[in-house]
């Protein structure tokens, strides 16, 4: 029996897995890297044991300091979570000959499954569908293929590639990526749909070899190869379907004798034909979504299973109802996913019916990796949250998700919510026409919620008056004077502040009686207007009458045309982040008098992220083309090109490999030419 467990992993995974092991009382064990000192993760864990420095390789990813670590704490049982050493079949075999119990499959069955070339060879000879492939780049002779990473997930080390011109460059930039992540660099093609849907199903088998499949996940919607929204079931499986994949799935597992829970993925082209495409022998992010439709809690049936116990059932249970997770993560989509670092200053999701763990009856689950005060840097993958819901009807589960998502607070980072809500909101999601290609033809989808001109000017409005409210209430003396008093019946009130589309002045006068006079909010450069999408706005006879009904430092209330709209604002030092039911604008407050800055030469390039420069390509006198390859950066263990802009010739290199820049360092200067 299991009696004190340590969780080889951090964030949300490690998170979930405590609250497993406080239900069914475990002790647990936490290792954190210097980076995760403050984590959440660190305090819910009974032990914990630093590991020194912060990136994975010298961290997460080093088998030996975690068995230290075990042996330390007296853990005798470890789970790897996913990603990081989940699918290392010779960290499996360390912990198993330190006599511990490996919450996972054997090593012997992780390596089989290990590498997806040896996996799709062996399947093959099983007669499991699967595409065909090519272990030699130089051999491929048709296109569009997708170039793999050999070892691993997650979509790290994928790229697709449409012609040969191409495919040297996204193998290598493959390999880099790959080795970074899983400390492999091998890297194969394999054959791409198009507009394909990615099916995977989830199988638990025991020691005694009873194999039962618990119906398959839908995670279709991906960026990057990575997937941001999953559900179960699929609606695009028949009944018939479901059996020919869950048959297909227990072959794998049989022809490989798997033991634990695991996940067999497929590939469900446009005609309805289905190929094998990789087994994940851990624990896969998505799993809530089939806690939810079956009412298993997966984490506690992998400890039951390590434990060597006998499945309880013999067949898989009737799904419950729909379940649908979204991955909330901090990134940029319109900017191309570019990740995000920095503070999380409010993470407040509304209605939340159950956190970690299965739900008893249909709501909102939560399974988060921060709380307010979190920091979120440059070394670990971009996911903050889970939020899933479970309803009785596909429909119903999307309406929830999306209305919650668009309800939560989440100050301090850029995040995907705004993306989430639309896809969860678009007409193909709700119809089920989904497959992996759907980010890519619905550019739509990558606008914010708060889009139109009337909300943002509202929004704007709400900050300044918010603001002033506050300053009301900190005044030491008179602070029942209303804000803006002035002797003069013409002065206004002007705030400055750099919103999404640029700088804007916000200008208010209040009467004697502190209503709303006269109000506007407008571009401060006259040529961004039409960029801004506000111009100026003028007296308030020009645009549907606003009243004040009430102004305090956090909620402003405005009756727009006779409708009453709640702004709920938060200040953060400088920024101001507004939240209403039209959406979220986060405004910095800009200084009257700013202090002068020095101008970057013209050619300059910029850091689009912090992270740490990795390959540079180019030196001070060579001559380069628009689009060539100039440099990378490396930031939550992904690779980010920065090309030329133009034709030209480098006239500076300001950066070296290994460097840490934030945001906006200067990287190299460009003479165009």
């Amino acid at each position: 029996m299991i009696r004190r467990l340590l969780v080889a992993n951090r964030g949300e995974i490690a998170r979930r897995i405590f609250a497993t092991c406080r239900a069914v009382g475990v002790e647990t064990v936490a290792v954190y890297s210097i980076a995760d000192t403050d984590s959440p993760y660190v305090a819910e864990a009974d032990y914990a044991v630093q590991l020194p420095g912060s990136a994975p390789s010298a961290t997460y990813l080093r088998g030996d300091l975690i068995l230290a670590a075990a042996r330390k704490t007296g853990a005798d049982a470890i789970h790897p979570g996913y990603g990081f050493l989940a699918e290392n079949a010779d960290f499996a075999a360390m912990v198993t000959d330190a006599g511990l119990t490996w919450v996972g499959p054997p090593a012997k069955i992780i390596s089989v499954m290990a590498s997806k070339i040896d996996a799709k060879a062996l399947l093959a000879e099983a007669e499991v569908p699967v595409l065909p492939s090519w272990t030699d780049p130089s051999a491929v002779d048709e296109y569009p293929v997708l170039v793999k990473a050999a070892i691993g997930g997650g979509g790290r080390g994928m790229r697709i590639v449409r012609d040969a011109e191409s495919l040297g460059e996204a193998v290598s930039s493959a390999r880099r990526e790959a080795f970074g992540a899983f400390g492999d660099s091998t890297v194969f093609c394999e054959r791409y749909v198009e507009q394909a849907r990615h099916i995977e199903v989830q199988i638990v088998a025991d020691q005694h070899g009873n194999i039962v499949t618990l119906g398959e996940r839908e995670c279709s919607i991906q960026r990057r190869h990575q997937k941001i929204i999953e559900e179960a079931p699929s609606p695009a499986v028949s009944p018939e379907l479901r059996e020919n994949l869950c048959a297909a799935a227990v072959l794998v597992a049989e022809a490989i004798g798997y033991v634990g829970i695991g996940t067999v993925e497929f590939l469900l082209s446009p005609d309805g034909e289905f190929y094998f495409l990789e087994m994940n022998t851990r624990l896969q992010v998505e799993h809530p979504v089939t806690e939810c439709v079956t009412g298993f809690d997966l984490v506690r049936l992998q400890m039951y299973l390590a434990e060597g116990g006998q499945l309880p059932f013999a067949s898989a249970p009737p799904m419950r109802g729909h379940s649908i997770e979204v991955r909330l993560c901090a990134e940029d989509p319109a900017s191309n996913w570019l990740p995000a670092t920095g503070q999380v200053h409010r993470f407040a999701v509304p209605e939340v019916s159950a956190q970690f763990r299965p739900m008893l009856q249909p709501g909102i689950r939560v399974d988060s990796g921060v709380e307010p005060g979190t920091v979120v840097g440059v070394h670990y993958d971009s996911l903050l949250a889970k939020l899933v819901a479970w309803a009785p009807t596909r429909y119903e589960a999307a309406r929830m998700l999306a209305g919650t998502l668009a309800r939560t607070r989440i100050h301090g980072l850029v995040t995907n919510r705004d993306l989430l809500v639309r896809v969860l909101r678009h007409p193909a999601f709700l119809t089920g026409q989904i497959d992996t290609g759907l980010l890519d033809r619905q550019p739509e989808v990558f606008a914010p919620l708060l889009s139109s001109v009337e909300a943002v000017r509202l929004s704007c409005l709400a900050a300044a008056l918010a603001a002033a409210a506050g300053r009301r209430a900190a005044a030491p003396v008179q602070r029942g004077i209303p804000s803006g008093w002035r002797n003069v019946p013409t002065g206004a009130q002007t705030v400055v502040y750099d919103g999404p589309a640029g700088p804007v002045e916000v200008g208010y006068r209040l009467d004697g009686t502190g209503a709303l006079a006269q109000w506007w909010v407008r571009a401060v450069d006259p040529e961004e207007l039409d960029l801004a999408g506000l111009g100026q706005v003028g007296p308030v006879d020009d645009h549907p009458p606003v009243a004040v009904v009430s102004a305090a430092p956090d909620e402003v209330v405005l009756d727009v045309a006779g409708i009453r709209l709640a702004l709920h604002v938060h200040e953060v030092g400088e920024t101001a982040y507004v939240d209403s039911a039209e959406g979220s604008l986060a405004l910095r407050r800009l200084p009257r008098f700013p202090e002068p800055v020095q101008e970057l030469e013209e050619g300059s390039l910029t850091a689009p992220l912090p992270g740490a420069v990795g390959r540079v390509l180019v030196a001070p006198g060579q001559r380069v083309g628009a689009g060539d390859l100039l440099l990378t950066l490396e930031a939550m263990k992904l690779e980010h090109p920065v090309h030329a802009p133009a034709d030209g010739v480098v006239a500076a290199v300001t950066v070296r490999p290994g460097v840490l820049v934030d945001t906006g360092a200067l990287l190299a200067v460009l003479t165009p030419a």
